[in-house]
């Protein structure tokens, strides 16, 4: 597979503080690729340098086969790059904000309708952004980072503050462009959302932990059963079974407990540390590991 973007121990700091940590992933040509990590991990930063809107401190990146350090520019051309903030000015219309970017990449004007007309702008072109919900910024943000047909997009926490229905929305225009071959990047903070994503990596302080398929790092990170447990009250069990040696973690989801034990273990070692308690368990239904579960296993 032809590799759309690779890095090489790609380290990034500011002062002392380490903000990449010697980053190597590769990423083919076509793929939806999820970069996942809480705020301050490391995303962001990696973006920018494999953009070339920061140098590394050490390490190395080709993006389209160019060099991050020397060929900057080329590779700001042939990429579309959405950012957290949504770079469009309030005060123009949603057809001024397109028609400000496209001019920059020489987009026609029929190319920029089509544009509009892909994310759903179309026939909104007067309105001025500032009365736009969160949604439909995100939609022309999208409409502007894709404008001059990218062969490879950057899209820094674009659901961020968007409902789930637009998030839907949005991935189903995500899929459509890496079926035309387009090669995208996504960074996130949602584990459900990363599902959507043929690989994910994994930050954490700086550091990849791991870069594979969802499925495979459910398979290989979880060592253990995952169980959903209902038990009253719910902070009475949650406390009975981080005293007790059954379980290997215990987290709060909603009004009920998700337990990982060693593999095999079933649910009798839960329900006796339970019922040592006074407690007694309403279910106990084993379920299959999230990504959520792979981050827990791997920041331990």
């Amino acid at each position: 597979m032809t590799q759309a973007i690779q890095t090489r121990s790609l380290t990034r700091r500011f002062g002392s503080f380490v903000a990449v940590d010697d980053v190597s992933f590769e990423v083919g040509q076509g793929e939806i690729v999820g970069y996942l990590g809480p705020n301050g991990s490391g995303k962001t930063t990696t973006i920018r340098m494999l953009l070339g809107l920061l140098r590394p401190d050490a390490g190395s990146a080709t993006v389209l086969g160019w060099d991050i350090a020397r060929q900057p520019e080329r590779i700001r051309a042939a990429c579309g790059y959405m950012s957290q903030k949504f770079a469009i000015y309030d005060d123009l219309t949603v057809g001024e904000n397109l028609n400000f970017y496209a001019g920059a990449y020489g987009v026609g004007r029929r190319d920029r309708a089509a544009t509009l007309a892909r994310v759903g702008l179309l026939g909104h072109e007067s309105e001025r952004t500032k009365t736009l919900s969160t949604g439909w910024r995100q939609r022309l943000a999208l409409a502007i980072a894709i404008g001059h047909r990218p062969r490879l997009l950057f899209l820094d926490e674009p659901t961020s503050g968007v409902d789930p229905i637009a998030r839907r929305s949005f991935w189903d225009l995500i899929y459509d462009l890496a079926a035309e071959g387009v090669t995208v990047m996504v960074t996130t903070h949602y584990m459900d959302e990363a599902e959507y994503c043929g690989r994910v990596g994994i930050m954490l302080a700086g550091k990849l932990l791991a870069f594979d398929t969802p499925a495979a790092l459910k398979r290989d990170r979880v060592q253990g059963e995952v169980w959903e447990v209902v038990a009253r009250p719910v902070l009475g069990a949650l406390d009975a079974l981080k005293a007790s040696p059954a379980a290997l973690r215990v987290t709060l989801a909603g009004d009920h407990l998700r337990v990982l034990v060693p593999s095999g273990a079933g649910d009798a070692p839960i329900r006796a540390a339970l019922a040592a308690g006074g407690l007694a368990v309403e279910s106990a239904d084993r379920v299959e590991p999230t990504l959520e579960d792979v981050f827990l296993a791997l920041g331990r």
